[in-house]
């Protein structure tokens, strides 16, 4: 077990499969030792995780998405690396969209869900450039969509 799967685990999380594209693209594209993550969208067991901030769901519920958004990059990442984690040599970029009403202004609060979670399982190597910023809706109503740039060995 890598390093990274004995953290997860430690934090009482397990990678689920990597989830399917939903249209005409691929989930992720290996160029040299980096790999894109096209964007993960909220998503838990329990289904989509849909809603506006500012309207149907506060900075906590929003955090929360934004942390299924990161399990879903690292399980996309783990497929990447033919399932080997310690390949990760760390997290280099987020861009975090926010389903948020036009006052909403905490959009980075949110996105640090998964910029918190990043860290508790990669440790010093899941600190990354970020963004974060809103969108009036993202698809299916999702309440956050996270793409990811990583590095590899």
């Amino acid at each position: 077990m890598s390093s990274i799967e004995t953290r997860l685990a430690e934090l009482g999380v397990t990678l689920p499969d990597a989830p399917a594209p939903a249209a005409n693209y691929v989930p992720f594209v290996v160029v040299g030792n980096l790999v894109h993550i096209s964007g993960q969208i909220s998503q838990n067991a329990g289904g989509l995780i849909k809603g506006k901030l500012g309207a149907d769901l506060d900075v906590t519920a929003g955090a929360d998405a934004a942390k299924s958004c990161a399990i879903s990059l690292l399980a996309q990442l783990k497929k990447a690396c033919g399932g080997d984690l310690s390949r990760v040599v760390r997290a280099v970029k987020l861009v975090g969209f926010v389903n948020s009403t036009a006052d909403f202004t905490d959009q980075p609060k949110v996105i640090n869900g998964a910029s918190d979670f990043l860290v508790a399982a990669l440790g010093d190597a899941g600190r990354h450039a970020r963004s974060a910023v809103s969108a009036a809706s993202l698809p299916l109503g999702v309440a956050v969509e996270i793409e990811g740039l990583f590095e590899i060995a």
